[in-house]
């Protein structure tokens, strides 16, 4: 009897484990303006404000801890919507969640991954805007916002970030775009 209780509660903690968990500004809610240092395009060097300059334009917003390959992949889809959107002041960027910025590696793998329109940079704490309360374990944070209201979030936990969850990062991309 024992045996099956320890057996019952590890497979409900592992249950739980597996929910998804929240990350970032909640959905219906204003992302908060927030400053990052872009490593990328004609903005370099410079602490810049995408949320102010994006008010009622459709954005999104990628927080990243570590660089990967299936983050790349993301990136690059997003790129590609962010050329074929840009008469509609769509706008995609990236924030890496770092003590130190260092410009120069971040510049190259943006420019490995293929990136031509999302600018890269970094915000220079691991923790990220104190009003987003991104969760710890998230290695990836996505949120999409329009007319300052997030419209879609979403949290992977390092490793996580697959084919199948990025198809599910795009399908929320129409949402962006209706007319209200």
């Amino acid at each position: 009897m024992r045996k099956l209780w320890i057996l019952i509660v590890f497979a409900a903690s592992t249950a739980i484990a597996a929910e998804p968990f929240a990350s970032g500004v909640a959905v219906g809610k204003r992302p908060g303006p927030y400053s990052f240092l872009v490593a990328t395009g004609p903005q370099r060097g410079q602490p810049t404000c995408y949320i102010c300059e994006q008010k009622e334009k459709p954005a999104v917003v990628v927080f990243v801890r570590t660089l990967s390959e299936p983050l790349g992949k993301l990136l690059g889809k997003l790129d590609a919507q962010a050329t074929a959107k840009k008469d509609e002041g769509f706008k995609v960027w990236m924030t890496q969640l770092i003590d130190n910025a260092d410009l120069d590696p971040l510049a190259k793998w943006g420019q490995k991954q293929g990136l031509k329109n999302i600018p890269i940079g970094a915000f220079e704490d691991t923790d990220g805007p104190p009003a987003y309360t991104l969760h710890r374990d998230a290695d990836i944070t996505v949120m999409l916002f329009v007319r300052e209201k997030v419209t879609a979030n979403f949290a992977f936990k390092s490793g996580e970030l697959n084919d199948m969850k990025i198809a599910k990062v795009l399908e929320a991309l129409p949402k962006l775009f209706e007319k209200k």
